[in-house]
């Protein structure tokens, strides 16, 4: 029998796992209404069959798939829908969210009758044949999820409660994306300084490693940073306000920010980080 997978919302995770499940021959559905073009061009070239709000209750499963900001709101807008169906499909949250958000889009969605599960997702954007990405789940009802296992995902359970697959993001985030922002940082105010050409060369010499991951990393980061703000504000919160180390993911935060709006500018700070990496590009 072939299983109905629901992915909201169709972005650029999204529609990669869409990719994947209907090319292991499962019928993916999502909701383009109120989306751009290039997104609904994405979810047609992932082979994803565009439905109302409404039918989204007749998946298996619904996979969240969106921006940490939208998670808990996307969970609201989907309960009164979930409530008044008869049938009752698992909603998988793969956001980037902290526990906290976690137990408030389950919060959200207590009354539907669907059962709620945590996940997150590690890795790039998935491709069919490959197993780069990892897909963790926790919670009860985790057997509903074997469904993504037969369907090609690399899926691992975590042995932990509502919230424990969030919490793997949030630390590993941390220290992932953390790096870059560290390393962004600091390569801008050896711009300022007038010794980016000494740190480039030092770095090359001393910490060739180092350098290598910032020239893989950086420039990645660029169209990715409007995504980054809320997830590093999710860290943060993870953290909580009597951790010091807080205080570095809400700057993350405020640096990426900074990133976001460079790149809708004149790409002034890409170009100066593309010029200490030694790699070429406008930070299109």
């Amino acid at each position: 029998m072939t299983s109905t997978i629901a992915i909201l919302a169709p972005g650029a995770m999204g529609g990669a796992v869409g990719r994947c499940l209907a090319a292991a021959g499962a019928r993916v559905i999502t909701v383009v209404e109120g989306r751009s073009e290039r997104t609904a061009a994405r979810a047609r070239e992932a082979g994803m069959t565009a439905v109302s709000w409404t039918d989204i209750a007749a998946a298996d499963l619904i996979l969240s798939i969106v921006p940490p900001a939208e998670a808990v709101g996307l969970a609201s807008s989907l309960a009164p829908i979930l409530t008044e169906s008869q049938r009752k499909p698992a909603f998988i949250d793969f956001n980037a969210v902290n526990p906290n958000t976690m137990n408030r889009v389950s919060a959200a969605l207590a009354g539907s009758g669907c059962p709620i599960i945590d996940g997150s997702i590690i890795g790039p954007p998935p491709s069919p044949g490959k197993d780069a990405t990892t897909f963790y789940v926790s919670g009860d009802d985790l057997d509903r999820t074997e469904i993504l296992s037969g369907l090609g995902l690399k899926l691992r359970r975590i042995d932990g409660p509502l919230g424990a697959a969030s919490a793997l993001k949030m630390v590993y985030a941390g220290i992932n994306k953390g790096a870059i922002a560290l390393g962004t940082a600091m390569l801008l105010a050896s711009v300022k300084a007038d010794c980016a050409p000494d740190l480039s060369r030092e770095l090359s010499e001393s910490r060739p490693e180092v350098l290598a991951r910032l020239v893989q990393g950086i420039p990645d980061m660029y169209g990715k940073a409007y995504r980054w703000v809320a997830e590093m504000r999710e860290i943060a919160e993870f953290l909580g306000p009597d951790d010091p180390a807080s205080g570095m993911f809400e700057a993350a935060a405020g640096l990426f920010a900074r990133m976001a709006g460079d790149r809708e500018g004149n790409r002034t700070l890409a170009k100066a980080l593309n010029g200490v990496l030694g790699v070429s590009g406008d930070g299109a």
